[in-house]
């Protein structure tokens, strides 16, 4: 294969595949994310037409009556999109090398991290630099408590009340309540408590 058929780090990222991650291409992408982070980072409660034209310039998609509270950090930015009337509290970090899809009503509560690389077990690939992510998908009016984790990968179904600290390393379905690490449903949404 000739170098010019090959694709480029960008492409690979994009398409799940393994990646260098300090391709300059890729490290001018962060770059520019992190300097609007900053700047969003930087906005004032007291301005929140200025907050949101930072924010819709820094993500890919920020749906009507959003409201993010800083800090924020991501990776790259454009690769997470938030459905309508989600609120995401203090200290959020959406690390977005795969996509982050953000549903509506969704409710976070303080430092959640959403977490899409992954890292080759092999530790002379890791020593190399290279990297991939899976995508991970947050359902509709989802509430994750503050502290939690979502692994790569993971898909939480819609209604899914994820509770305070937990680690979500595998899907959890719609209407149901997940806690602990690994997080582990304890009942269905409808259902009386135990």
């Amino acid at each position: 294969m000739s170098d010019n058929a090959r694709p480029s780090q960008k492409e690979a990222m994009l398409s799940g595949e393994l990646y260098l991650a300090d391709d300059p291409e890729l490290a001018a992408e962060a770059l520019h994310a992190a300097v609007l982070s900053e700047r969003y980072n930087a906005t004032s409660a007291a301005d929140p037409e200025a907050r949101r034209a930072v924010l819709t310039e820094l993500l890919g998609e920020v749906g009507e009556g959003v409201e993010v509270r800083p800090p924020l950090r991501v990776d790259y930015g454009y690769q997470t999109t938030i459905g309508p009337r989600t609120f995401i509290n203090f200290g959020a970090v959406l690390l977005d090398v795969a996509r982050i899809t953000i549903g509506a009503d969704v409710q976070m509560g303080p430092n959640v991290q959403i977490l899409t690389p992954t890292h080759p077990i092999d530790p002379e690939q890791r020593r190399a630099k290279w990297e991939a992510a899976e995508p991970i998908t947050i359902g509709d009016n989802v509430w994750l408590g503050g502290g939690v984790i979502v692994c790569p990968g993971v898909t939480i179904g819609e209604n899914t009340v994820v509770g305070a600290g937990a680690v979500v390393t595998k899907d959890l379905p719609a209407n149901v309540v997940a806690v602990g690490n690994p997080a582990r449903v304890i009942r269905t949404i409808g259902e009386p408590e135990a």
